[in-house]
């Protein structure tokens, strides 16, 4: 019996170590407790900061096993229902859908994506100048694409550059596959020491690129999910949605790229890294043999990768169809057109997705209560009793934190709902209106890149397969993303105050933007 016992014990999350199994133990038992005994709303709040705790955790154990152990909880004691839980789902299918089939799609445009930014690697040795090219490429594909996408390209390079050296460093050829390259026991000192260097310099142009999507994600319909939200709500068109963000988002972006010119100067907060000259011939020699053994067929290849991008970007600037059906299509022609026809081909690509998805589903669970327990309120009920210019600051500054340590989306749509019941009910006018929906906005885009779990996109990075290569833990991220989100957040706090009004008026006036004056009709949620 106790033979049974310690197996179980060993079996339960596997070979994580003992303190965190004990740590989440200790979760689920308190968890009723405080629920039943003290308090639901403590207990809400306890839960979340749980689930928080899992994230964190994220390179000791995967949060899929014991973020849904939380969830599963949840739902059994009370704190929320089934129904709740599906009505998130429901809510954001199309992120679901994202996931599911855009990064799966991106996996067949790797080729010709390691092509391009092998390029751009060799040819600029300047780290400063390649920095900021990661940062703004990130900025403008996600402007235009979303930030799921661009992240799950930068994720799928940054794959290849160290698959590439790993496998070198292993005594491979390039045409080996590495299979183990997440193991460094066989590599000697020297070697390692290279390796740990490039570890940096990835984890560096990684760390930009993934603010450079928060930087372009805000400024237009298609960067955000949440974005779309509120320019619906709003009656936004997708002109009237860029300019109503700009007094906001330029000067937010110009600090952005200014301080990722900053960081590489200083070399502080764990930027600055170069990349090995070892590691940077290793990339040329691979790159010539590239060139040398590329055939008519590779190069047919390339040119039909190019297309289908070409297609994504187009469809999706002008909307076409959800980006995850649009994902979809490009599955369909990119494995046409490059001869993948078998289902073990195509099944590889979903392996980097289907683990996240579920994670985010498990995300919505925390999310439901969240909302059944009402753990925001009294954030709301502060932001409305204040007056004017302090109302749309307070409500900036409160949607930051509250997407800091949950989700941007979650917030995002909490408290456009609850400004259209305002303007509803005529406590606020419609002008007003546009100005909170724009501090909703910002709020929720720009402060949350002060954690993993603020945005999709960096929660992806975070348990994707290029953050245990290169030790980009959830703290390290923090860490890496305090500089960003000091500037950012302050940027956008200042622009809020002194920029936002004004520059709104100038903009009515020249008739940029249209001027509201009918109550926008707004959908309350079904679970409330």
């Amino acid at each position: 019996m106790r033979q049974f016992a310690n197996s179980v014990g060993h079996n339960f999350l596997g070979h994580t170590v003992a303190w965190y199994k004990y740590t989440i133990l200790g979760f689920l038992i308190i968890n009723p407790l405080l629920f039943h005994m003290v308090d639901p709303y403590v207990a809400g709040w306890a839960l979340v900061l749980e689930f928080i705790f899992t994230l964190a955790m994220a390179l000791k154990c995967y949060p899929l096993q014991p973020g849904g152990l939380l969830a599963f909880e949840a739902i059994i004691i009370g704190m929320t229902s089934t129904k709740t839980v599906l009505h998130e789902v429901e809510q954001s299918l199309e992120v679901i859908l994202l996931l599911i089939f855009m990064v799966a799609g991106i996996y067949f445009m790797q080729k010709m994506l390691l092509y391009v930014f092998t390029k751009v690697v060799i040819k600029v040795r300047i780290k400063v100048v390649l920095a900021l090219i990661f940062s703004f490429m990130g900025a403008f594909l996600s402007a235009f694409l979303d930030a799921l996408t661009v992240t799950a390209v930068v994720i799928a390079v940054s794959v290849g550059f160290y698959s590439i050296y790993h496998r070198v460093a292993s005594g491979k050829d390039f045409h080996h596959h590495d299979h183990d390259h997440g193991e460094d026991d066989h590599l000697d000192a020297l070697t390692s020491e290279d390796l740990e260097q490039f570890r940096a310099f990835l984890r560096s142009l990684v760390m930009h690129a993934a603010v450079g999507t928060a930087l372009g994600g805000v400024t237009t319909i298609v960067g955000e999910p949440q974005n779309i939200l509120i320019a619906d709500r709003a009656g936004w068109e997708f002109i009237e949605f860029f300019w109503r963000m700009a007094p906001i988002t330029m000067p937010v972006m110009l600090m952005g790229f200014l301080t990722c010119i900053g960081l590489e100067l200083s070399g502080k907060f764990g930027y600055g890294t170069k990349i090995p000259p070892k590691v940077l011939s290793i990339l040329k020699d691979f790159d010539a043999y590239e060139a040398e053994r590329m055939t008519n067929r590779d190069k047919a290849n390339l040119v039909a990768q190019g297309f289908v991008a070409i297609w994504l970007i187009v469809a999706l600037l002008n909307s076409w169809a959800a980006p995850g059906l649009v994902g979809l299509s490009v599955i369909v022609l990119a494995t046409a057109f490059t001869g993948i026809t078998e289902e073990h081909q195509v099944g590889k690509a979903f392996e980097e997705a289907l683990p996240f998805t579920s994670l985010l589903v498990v995300f919505f669970a925390i999310v439901a209560v969240i909302s059944d327990q009402d753990l925001f309120a009294p954030v709301t009920n502060y932001v409305l009793s204040l007056d004017g210019q302090g109302q749309v600051a307070a409500l900036y500054v409160a949607n930051g934190a509250l997407s800091a340590i949950s989700d941007n989306v979650f917030v995002a749509t909490v408290y456009v709902t609850e400004m259209g019941k305002a303007l509803a009910d005529g406590t606020i006018t419609r002008d007003t209106y546009d100005l909170l929906a724009v501090a909703i906005n910002t709020g929720t885009n720009i402060p949350s890149v002060a954690t993993p779990n603020g945005q999709a996109a960096f929660l992806f990075l975070l348990t994707s397969a290029i953050a245990p290569l290169i030790r980009l833990s959830y703290m390290r991220m923090v860490i890496m993303a305090l500089p960003y989100t000091i500037v950012m957040s302050i940027t956008g706090y200042l622009a809020v105050i002194y920029l936002l009004q004004p520059m709104t008026d100038v903009m009515y006036d020249k008739h940029i933007i249209e001027h509201h004056s009918a109550v926008t009709h707004i959908e309350e949620p079904a679970h409330n």
